[in-house]
């Protein structure tokens, strides 16, 4: 059983900057994707980046150019890079593992989540 802990959350201002800690209990990046979703009050959770096992990286459009995500192999653990944040990136941030089955991607292990909360 593979485990997720996520850390980095809290409160920070409009325009400021956070990262966001997701560390694995084993070593799992070589073989597993490693996504961020995200999950807003009244909202459903959406896919904020991915980064596979090759090391390639994606985005949804409404973070591109701020967040950056990228993985320490040595110590087991994922990163998001927010930054220019705004009041819509207030949320749980959830870590994810999963692998790509074809063109099917088949998620295995959740993190609990951290919570942002952008406010002035």
């Amino acid at each position: 059983q593979v485990q997720l802990v996520e850390s980095g959350g809290g409160l920070v201002q409009p325009g400021g900057s956070l990262r966001l800690s997701c560390a694995a209990s084993v070593n799992i990046f070589n073989i597993y994707t490693m996504r961020w979703y995200r999950q807003a009050p009244g909202k459903q959770r959406e896919l904020v980046a991915t980064i596979s096992s090759g090391g390639s990286t994606n985005y949804a459009d409404s973070v591109k150019g701020r967040f950056t995500i990228s993985r320490e192999n040595a110590k087991n653990t994922v990163y998001l890079l927010m930054n220019s944040l705004k009041l819509e990136d207030t949320a749980v941030y959830y870590c994810n593992a999963g692998l790509n089955v074809g063109d099917i991607y088949v998620s295995k292990y959740w993190g609990q989540g951290t919570q942002v909360t952008v406010s002035s």
